[in-house]
Order: structure tokens, then sequence, then C-alpha cells
């Protein structure tokens, strides 16, 4: 028996089929063509979901016949489960057909009708612990209602991008998980439509059906088991946003249980027993399917700098290096660009370098330092609201490759960094689906899909060290007035 796992990101489609042990029996993704993303005015990115369907179409043909290659029928696929982005719009009309662009999470259009939004619905974002935000969906519908109402009137269906594939799979419309709801301004609380959307903001009532991660929606369809090759057995199963599904692929499923996802920025998600709520806005909570809480915050600080500032055919060089350099007496905020979101809300932030530069190895090695400084305040912030934080962080991102990287971070932050198998958005949609079939629950779906790669341990003996630059560190973000 296998599960399917599809995810659709932003350059195109990726397709795990796994075993209910996490082995991984067929991986393929295809992108799309060209640059896809337009960008009419400055902060606009919106895409055509034809190219989605498309894309998705050819890598579920392409993945089948890969099963089939290995002797295996697509009837063994029990089920499977998509992840896509959050905040991204799709408007559909009665017939399923798409009726503008995709508005997508990175659009910042909607930054006047966000304040509209917040100030409607104060009470649901008090009882929620954040704040409606320019990247919410809601926030985007609000722009459509002020700029574009036909398409607002056209429209049947307010959709993210995994209900749209959901429907295509399936031919059921109207279906969403409450994690892709949360940007609509979905109560993950009371887990209804809270009534501000319609009575103070006018919209109509066009929101899907909200599901938990991991229940059923129903069967594939004929017309799409004719298209791809997958059987018509197959059920498809809610799945959650694409930072929820790669929490879930990095193993921080259980109170006080944490990913750290370190790329071009760094993302923190992690499981709470209670809500955790944030009167600055800087964490939002996603809500559980066992019905823990999903607290998460996005810094604008991560591996950008290294990627803007040092040559790619350096950097195995400047890691090796790194080990004998540490800890330096530098002290970097690395941020490259203006401004920052987590763990303090400051547009007007600029990065910072305390102490003469003197060497390429050494100053490498202090932009490692810097992130993990980044790294060691966001995690007292989440500590400081309330959440529960091992002693261990699951460690994911592009920025694993990178084992000098992960020993600082486990050294400034005293945690052990754990770097899963297979930690990516499709193997998090492939867990949802094995959770809507065979296991009681996420929890368990992990404990048996989930492997580990490699574990670093901290230092102890660097602790001192490390606790003292940190300090420095805090003093340079009090001085400039990013932190109380």
């Amino acid at each position: 028996m296998f599960v399917c796992g599809i995810d659709l990101g932003t350059q195109g489609a990726r397709v795990i089929v796994a075993d209910l042990e996490g082995a991984v029996k067929v991986e393929t993704s295809v992108p799309f063509p060209g640059d896809t993303l337009q960008a009419g005015q400055p902060g606009y990115f919106e895409q055509d979901p034809s190219l989605w369907r498309q894309a998705l179409f050819q890598v579920l043909s392409e993945a089948i016949q890969q099963l089939r290659a290995a002797g295996e029928s697509p009837e063994a696929i029990a089920t499977l489960s998509v992840t896509s982005t959050s905040g991204t719009l799709c408007l559909v009309d009665d017939s399923g057909s798409v009726v503008r662009p995709a508005i997508m999470y990175s659009d910042s259009r909607a930054a006047h009708e966000a304040d509209d939004v917040q100030s409607a619905g104060a009470e649901i974002a008090a009882k929620l612990g954040s704040r409606f935000a320019p990247s919410y969906a809601i926030s985007k519908l609000r722009w459509l209602q002020q700029h574009e109402p036909a398409s607002l009137q056209k429209a049947r269906w307010f959709l993210s991008p995994a209900d749209l594939v959901n429907a295509w799979l399936s031919g059921i419309w109207g279906v969403t998980d409450w994690t892709n709801a949360l940007k609509w301004g979905y109560d993950v609380v009371d887990l209804n439509w809270p009534q501000f959307i319609f009575d103070r903001l006018g919209f109509e009532n066009k929101f899907p059906a909200v599901r938990a991660p991991g229940s059923l929606i129903g069967r594939i369809s004929i017309q799409a088991a004719a298209q791809t090759g997958l059987s018509t057995n197959t059920v498809v199963i809610a799945g959650a946003t694409d930072g929820t599904a790669s929490q879930f692929a990095s193993g921080a499923v259980s109170p006080g249980q944490w990913n750290s996802t370190l790329g071009t920025t760094l993302v923190l998600k992690g499981v709470s027993e209670r809500i955790i709520r944030d009167p600055l806005g800087r964490v939002y909570c996603h809500r559980h399917p066992e019905g823990y809480w999903l607290p998460g915050g996005a810094s604008s600080t991560g591996a950008d700098c290294i990627a803007q500032r040092f040559s790619a055919d350096r950097l195995p060089a400047l890691n090796q290096a790194a080990f004998g350099l540490t800890p330096t007496d530098l002290i970097i905020y690395p941020l490259i660009r203006r401004g920052e979101r987590f763990p303090f809300d400051k547009p007007e932030a600029i990065g910072f370098t305390l102490g003469d530069v003197r060497g390429e190895e050494t100053n490498f090695t202090a932009h490692l330092e810097g992130i993990a400084y980044v790294e060691r305040l966001a995690y007292e912030v989440l500590s400081g609201l309330g959440a529960e934080v091992s002693d261990a962080v699951c460690a994911v991102g592009g920025a694993t490759q990178s084992s000098a990287g992960l020993q600082i971070r486990a050294d400034v932050l005293q945690k052990r960094m754990v770097v899963p198998m297979a930690p990516s958005g499709a193997m998090g949609a492939a867990i949802l689906a094995a959770r809507g079939c065979c296991y009681p629950s996420v929890k368990e779906a992990v404990g048996h899909m989930v492997h580990w790669h490699t574990t670093i341990e901290p230092r102890a003996h660097l602790a001192q060290a490390y606790n003292e630059r940190y300090q420095r560190f805090l003093a340079a973000c009090r001085e400039r007035g990013y932190i109380a």
C-alpha cells in the first residue's frame, strides 16, 4: 500500500509516492515554464492557475508511469493529499473555471485593505492572537472588493491553490482545511466563519466548507483518473498549508517540538498545548489536526546573507574553516534588506556589524553565528509568550547542508539540531494522506514515516562564550530600538 503527497509550489509541482513507513517509491517534479509570476506593478504578484493544472496532471502522469515501471499498480495508492502556498487567492465560477489570475501569497498590494480587515475583525484577531496582514487572502479579497468588484460577482468559490487541486482531482468543489482557511479569516478556535466577514466587510458567503487536515474529501474522479492514470479507488484527503506540511515532515508534531526551516529566510514552527497569542502580531497559530496549536513566525533574516555575500564555489572551504574559528569576536545581524518581521517587527530595521572584519573565513563564520543569534532570540520570544520549547530542534531547509552552520546553531542555542531524511512539503502531504487511511493520528503517522539523517549535539564548553556574545548582540539590538 502507498500514499501520495502533492506539493504545488510557485515554481512547479512535485509528487512523492511513499509506503506507510516513509520509504519513497517514486519522486518526480515538473517546473512551470519560464518566469510565470506576473508583476504588473511593484508588489503585485499573480500566476495563471492553468499552469498549475497543466503541471499537476503532467507530474501525476509521470509518477504513475514510474510506479508502473517499478512493477506496482496505481490501485496500490490508497490516498493522496495536497499542500500549497498559504494566503494565495483563487476565484472560480460555477463551472470551475478560473475567474482571474491567482493573487499570490507574496503579493503586498493589500496593505490599506489589511487595515480595514483588522479594524472589522479586531475581536477575532485578538482571540487568535495575531493580526490580519496584507499577505492574508482575506486582505486581497478586500482589495478585489474595492478595485475589481466584478471579479467577486463572477466567482462562485473563494479557494486556496490546494482547494483548487483537490477539486480538479475529485470533482468536489467548495472544500478546504482549517490551516488554509486561517488566512481567509476563519476562526480556528471555534471552527466557524466569523460574522464580521459578512456583516462588516459585506462579502457574500462564497467561502468553502472547512475540514480538519487528514479528513476525507472524496475519491479521484473518472475524468482525473483518465488524465493521470490514478485509480478511482484512491481517496483524496484534506491537506495543509506548505509550511504546516513541511513541519509535519520535519518530525515536529507533539507539544514542545519545534522546527526551524533555514533557507532564504528563517521560519520557526512548533506545537503547543494552548494557543500562543502575541499582542505585537509577530506570531500566528494554525490548529493541529489533533487539537493542539501550531504557533509560528517568519524572520526576514536567513541564509540569503550567505548567498548574497559569499561565492558559491568557496562555501565548502569556508564551512570547513569555520569549525576552527568559533566563537568569533564579530557580532553580525545579517539582514540583507531593510525590514524585519520576527523575532521583532521593525520595518526600518537594517543589518549591522560590530568589530573589524578581518578575513573572509572569519566573516563567513560570524555570519553563521549571526543567524544563530537571531534564531536564539526567536525561541526566547516564543518562550516569553508561553510556548514550551524542548531541548531539540528539527532543522530543515537548504542551510542544513552546512555542517558548520548546524554546529554553530547547536552551540548558540545549546540545543540538539536533529535533521530529518525527507523534510519536504510533498512528504508532509503524504503523511496527512497516511493519516487519512491508516493511522489514528498525525503523531503516529510521523512516528512511522519520519526518519533522522543526523543529530548535532551542542558543545557545552562554548556555552558561556556564546552567551556573552549573544548578550552583546541583544544590547546592539536594544540600542537601535529593535527590541525593548
